[in-house]
């Protein structure tokens, strides 16, 4: 009776086990750059990435930023989360949105290898505390700039926030902050 019950344990050890690592998320090489030259500079010196893996991401980073960047109804509550100077109008960004919304600069992006060969990206936003997210507010990093490896998750297209009314303070703060629910942390190491 001893011995089955020990198969038994180590049966279900064993499946549980199993189970764990194939709930381990794919991680895909990636890099974050502070704007297009550094990404461009980093092809030509042999880096993962080509020239036009670098204008493809950028583009794309852009447009997720116009479409997904969190907006705010107003300076003080953008730059409370992320950063005084960290922040512009919708219309400066959107060319043609309002001027009585505001959004966070742009302050980098990430590029990810992803599986069967392609690339993805997204934008990256500074916060108060000096470091960095995405658009999702999913993860932070501790720089805006390196090599690591990632979550491919972490390259999901965010949720748009265009055309959907802006966070107040009182909204921002329920949420915890931008970028404080839940999230990720991961460093880049140049």
């Amino acid at each position: 009776m001893i011995k089955r019950s020990r198969t038994v344990a180590i049966t279900i050890f064993g499946a549980a086990a199993f189970t764990l690592a194939g709930c381990q998320e794919e991680k895909v090489d990636a890099a974050a750059f502070p704007d297009l030259q550094s990404c461009t500079t980093a092809a030509q010196n042999g880096s993962l990435f080509t020239a036009q893996d670098c204008d493809a991401a950028f583009a794309e980073a852009a447009a997720l930023h116009v479409e997904a960047a969190p907006r705010y109804d107003s300076l003080a509550v953008c730059e409370e989360q992320h950063g005084e100077g960290a922040c512009g109008t919708e219309a400066t960004a959107t060319q043609g949105g309002s001027v009585s919304i505001f959004m966070p600069l742009m302050m980098g992006y990430l590029i990810g290898n992803m599986l069967g060969g392609s690339k993805a990206s997204q934008p990256l936003y500074r916060t108060s505390g000096g470091k960095f997210t995405n658009a999702a507010g999913s993860s932070t990093f501790s720089g805006n700039s390196g090599a690591t490896k990632l979550g491919a998750s972490q390259f999901n297209r965010p949720a748009a926030t265009v055309g959907k009314a802006p966070m107040s303070r009182a909204t921002a703060m329920s949420r915890g902050g931008f970028g404080s629910s839940s999230a990720g942390r991961s460093s880049f190491g140049g």
